[in-house]
């Protein structure tokens, strides 16, 4: 296998020359960070329009974050906005041991005050090998503030590739992010509508909007403007440059169609006008990683001409048995790691091409409109670059809550440590509600009849237990009679050693008794969940369990699967259809889970789970803890002040020990070989 270069690491230091004692440590001019990350708002061009964003290192998507396991990581965070508060989230990763580092303003953290900067450590093991990405977890900033995260194999990989490419996925809307979370926290309520267009690699549009008759809508007639408003956050929302991103081989560009007298119109103007690339070379296997940053879309995808893909790996950390498909979808906050064969220069003479399109299309949108977008598969780096087809060249399914359903099994099933139904300590049936706020009018989400924003608090759970100890953490009792949440803290509690099965229902619409239902990708941070399925109707777990006993289901690691809808209405209050995760509560701490569009956050579809009492989340000794308890305190660094951390870790060396060997002889190892 081609090892594909660690380019973050040329531009950084692997922390193994200087031992690093744990403990109290000033992160003064002596003190070298693997990575920087520079956050700014600033305007950029992207797909034909100009627009202001939060960005990372001067683009979108941020720079790829190379980084290896078994190890200490040190990422420095800048905000250079002007007046914007920031935090970054490492999407995937359990945060385990640092749980001041998870990024959930009003959480687990104080947000990153304007002019100031935060220093993140990671640790990452041997066996979290695999596809992350970092993003804001402040307001609506992730729409545009993100980028790739890679775990390289602690050895080889189980799986022979030749190159690997990284595909990032995000939205793109003409309207400002303060525009947005305004309309959607105001009354009246103003829905921001369906995406402008999907970027690959930071670069595209949409090439049409087709609504659910079928006509052609264009995509440059965007939603409504609404009224003005700045979004909600911890202290509010409102309050400099390394270059060099990463995109693993692949090329990008932009390309945007937009309406005029009803017809469809190509703009290409420059570079930023044109169809996103992804070179490759004939008779090759590629390691594909699809990243779906997306903050609002699911999307289908396939590509022309290329339908035999395998899937590997999904979210990271556990690799799966291949997985066979003809094309993918997937949502907000999901990876997917999946080989692809090219054709041999055989079969492209035959074809006589050197180029193919991948086509994708949104689904479950909650506006009557299918958005869709394409890029370029491009064999020769001197083919020209064809513009967006007429036609659709793919029939991708419109169908796609049963994709891949219990279908993802270990790969080593000895490592894999998925809960049976006999672990199951207590079950937490977690509502999912569309209700009008009877005090502000506002319209907002509940989980389990809980509505939470990054407004519910005014100090950061976890600080909360550092200053007030016992007091401060859920209680146990109360929430067990209260849909598993303590009313005086809003939150749920949950035992270290715990084995939670968590059942999210889909309800219709309470609000104008609507039953209208929504698609939600829904993610959870720290540690990883098993999934054990999903469905129509209200969860039945003795039929669920028959059938994860019947097919012989044995779930894999995850951290973001899809609740469907599966029809558009119901009665109000009915439930439509489940998803289930079973949860062993191994890491004491303050933790999130949350259905991962942006603007479903913002409407308080939230959680904030309390893993063990305060003694087992207080780890930081009193005195070293007290730089993270106040807003802009000495743990922020800026230009005068030298930030006074606590190091979990003792990074003298690394403990990168490979476990991955050979594929396990099986059929499936057969098959794919």
């Amino acid at each position: 296998m081609k090892a594909h270069t660690i380019s973050a690491l040329l531009a950084g230091s692997w922390l193994s020359s200087t031992a690093l004692a744990t403990g109290a440590a000033v992160h003064d001019s002596s003190f070298t960070p693997d990575h920087i990350l520079r956050v700014t708002y600033q305007e950029i061009t992207t797909a034909c329009e100009t627009r202001t964003s939060v960005i990372v290192n001067g683009s979108s998507p941020g720079p790829t974050l190379d980084i290896l396991p078994g190890g200490v990581t040190w990422i420095r965070v800048y905000n250079d906005m002007a007046d914007q508060n920031l935090t970054m989230h490492w999407h995937g990763l359990s945060q385990k041991m640092s749980p001041f580092a998870d990024g959930t303003p009003l959480a687990s953290q104080w947000p990153i005050p304007p002019g100031h900067f935060f220093d993140y450590e990671l640790s990452t093991g041997s066996e979290d090998s695999g596809t992350y990405y970092y993003h804001s977890h402040v307001g609506m900033q992730a729409m545009s503030c993100s980028g790739p995260l890679v775990i390289n194999d602690c050895g080889t990989s189980p799986y022979d590739y030749d190159d690997e490419r990284i595909l990032h996925f995000e939205d793109f809307f003409s309207q400002s992010d303060h525009q947005m979370a305004g309309d959607l926290t105001g009354n009246p309520f103003k829905w921001p509508g369906a995406t402008d267009g999907i970027l690959l690699n930071g670069k595209g549009g949409a090439v049409a909007k087709v609504a659910t008759d079928g006509s052609s809508k264009g995509n440059g007639a965007g939603p409504a403007s609404g009224a003005n408003g700045h979004g909600s956050g911890g202290h509010g929302d409102n309050v400099g440059h390394e270059s060099g991103q990463s995109s693993h081989g692949v090329q990008s560009y932009g390309y945007r169609l937009r309406p005029r007298d009803n017809e469809m119109e190509q703009e290409a103007t420059s570079s930023n006008c044109e169809l996103s690339v992804i070179d490759v070379e004939p008779d090759k296997t590629y390691r594909f990683r699809i990243i779906g940053a997306m903050g609002l879309s699911f999307l289908t995808m396939g590509f022309e001409g290329h339908d035999n893909l395998t899937i590997i790996q999904v979210d990271g950390a556990e690799y799966n048995q291949p997985a066979h498909t003809d094309h993918i979808q997937f949502g907000p906050g999901q990876r997917f790691d999946l080989l692809f064969k090219t054709k041999t220069q055989e079969e492209l003479d035959a074809d006589g091409k050197s180029t193919y399109f991948l086509q994708w299309e949104t689904r479950d949108s909650e506006d009557p409109v299918t958005v869709r977008g394409y890029a370029v598969l491009r064999y020769k780096s001197s083919a020209e670059i064809p513009g967006a087809p007429a036609e659709p060249v793919i029939a991708l399914p419109e169908q796609v809550g049963d994709w891949m359903e219990y279908t993802f099994l270990p790969l080593f099933p000895d490592r894999n440590k998925a809960p049976t139904a006999d672990e199951v300590t207590r079950r937490v049936i977690v509502d999912v509600d569309l209700v009008q706020d009877s005090v502000t009018g506002r319209v907002v989400w509940e989980l389990a009849h809980l509505s939470w924003t990054e407004d519910t608090y005014q100090t950061p759970a976890l600080v909360d237990i550092y200053q007030r100890g016992q007091d401060a953490v859920p209680n146990y009792d109360a929430a067990l009679k209260n849909f598993g949440w303590d009313p005086a803290t809003r939150s749920f509690p949950a035992k270290v050693g715990e084995v939670i099965e968590i059942i999210l229902q889909n309800r219709g619409a309470l609000i104008g008794n609507s039953g209208r239902l929504g698609t939600h990708p829904f993610h959870a941070h720290s540690k990883h969940y098993y999934d054990i399925g999903s469905g129509r109707g209200a969860y039945d777990a003795n039929a669920n369990n028959a059938k994860i006993e019947k097919l012989g289901y044995r779930p894999v690691k995850r951290d973001t699967t899809m609740l469907f809808k599966y029809n558009q209405t119901v009665a109000a209050g009915e439930v439509g259809g489940w998803r289930g995760w079973r949860i062993r509560k191994t890491d004491a701490g303050v933790w999130m889970i949350h259905c991962h569009i942006l603007a479903h956050m913002m409407m308080g579809m939230q959680m904030v789970w309390v893993v063990g009492d305060a003694e087992q989340i207080m780890e930081i000794p009193f005195e070293e803890s007290q730089s993270y308890l106040t807003y802009g305190g000495s743990v922020m660094g800026n230009l005068t002040h030298a930030p006074q951390m606590y190091e979990y870790f003792n990074a003298t060396t690394t403990k990168c020990k490979p476990i991955n060997g050979p594929i396990p002889d099986t059929p499936t190892r057969r098959l794919l070989a």
